[in-house]
């Protein structure tokens, strides 16, 4: 099994960027839990705060690979675009976000991105990423 986790801007500062939202751990931290967790998945990860480029990952893996993990970040709230990549290709996505976006500013209720995924988990931590891999792998 072959998965793609793909984040977008502002995600390659986790760790860092407001801990007290987004918590300690980095993403490199947390990918090579998910490896040491999930030895017999493919996981590779990619990360741009370049909406276009997010599109183009899409693209490149959405007709090969057996599922997507996508965390559009503030892409969610006004990409349609990515919403419309989602919609084009044939690997299940689940969007994942490590707050609430229910418990966040009010544009942040809004998810562009979501209707097009076969599932949305938000306000479980970096822990969402492991759900939506369990997720995948119970719908195979």
């Amino acid at each position: 099994m072959k998965i793609q986790i793909i984040n977008g801007p502002n995600l390659n500062l986790l760790g860092v960027r407001e801990p007290s939202i987004y918590g300690n751990t980095s993403i490199d931290e947390y990918i090579i839990k998910l490896k040491e967790i999930y030895t017999i998945i493919d996981i590779e990860y990619f990360q741009s705060n370049v909406e276009g480029e997010i599109i183009n990952k899409l693209h490149e893996v959405g007709f090969s690979y057996d599922g997507i993990i996508l965390n559009a970040g503030g892409y969610t709230h006004t990409s349609v675009a990515i919403a419309d990549a989602i919609a084009a290709i044939k690997t299940p996505v689940v969007e994942v976000h490590i707050s609430n976006i229910y418990a966040r500013e009010e544009f942040r209720h809004t998810s562009l991105t979501g209707k097009n995924c076969q599932g949305v988990l938000t306000g479980f931590g970096m822990n969402g990423y492991r759900l939506a891999i369990e997720s995948l792998l119970f719908n195979a």
